[in-house]
């Protein structure tokens, strides 16, 4: 049956936990990437609050998701599927939770960042909206600032933060990760979350409340 209505709404608050990045290790796929999208092309993109929809009609690599705004899917596949690293190519998107999400950006956007953008969303039923957005100033409902976070993958990696690539570890369990990927309210509901999903979604609740009325004055 539909997923009840508090746990939609605990998702929602939950959206821009963490930061997008999350997973093992996978084979590099069998076919060579695509091109790179022309030079012009990458000069004009600009990523807007439409482009971010369902994190689930994205594509799954190793518990987090990708796309390519620009249309190189292949190319973004083959970095994000790769064991030895690689560069993702301008469009790409990776994304961990609704609320936070990467974009690379044109070549010579930002060197600090390498060429990504760090995005806070606000998620609804709705869409997205763009809460903040930038190279250093998105920071999750942890404290944590994305920029931060990321500078410390190792190179090859072109700072996506997966368990083993030398970021600090997520403050979140693999089971919280989908039980907040599957209750997205841009997605469809899904029927009978299984009932661990649905705890972790309670306890994250708890503990969000928790952190709250810490920060409170």
């Amino acid at each position: 049956m539909p997923l009840p209505r508090f746990q939609t709404a605990i998702a929602a608050g939950l959206a821009g936990l963490i930061l997008a990045a999350c997973g093992q290790s996978a084979a590099p796929p069998a076919e060579a990437p695509a091109a790179a999208p022309p030079a012009a092309m990458a000069a004009s993109f600009e990523p807007q609050a439409e482009d971010f929809r369902c994190i689930r009609d994205m594509h799954p690599v190793r518990g987090f998701f990708v796309d390519n705004l620009l249309g190189d899917l292949e190319a973004t596949l083959a970095v994000a599927q790769s064991e030895t690293g690689g560069v993702y190519p301008p469009g790409s998107v990776v994304q961990l939770v609704p609320g936070e999400v990467m974009v690379k950006r044109e070549a010579g956007f930002s060197a600090e960042t390498q060429d990504w953008e760090f995005f806070e969303l606000d998620v609804s039923p709705a869409g997205s909206v763009i809460r903040v957005r930038g190279t250093n100033d998105a920071v999750n409902q942890f404290g944590g600032n994305c920029l931060e976070c990321h500078a410390k993958a190792e190179p090859q990696w072109d700072l996506i933060c997966e368990q083993t690539h030398g970021c600090d570890p997520i403050p979140l369990t693999a089971v919280m990760v989908k039980a907040i990927q599957n209750t997205d309210p841009r997605c469809p509901p899904v029927d009978n979350l299984p009932p661990e999903q649905i705890e972790a979604l309670e306890l994250l609740a708890f503990l969000r409340e928790v952190s709250a009325e810490n920060e409170a004055p």
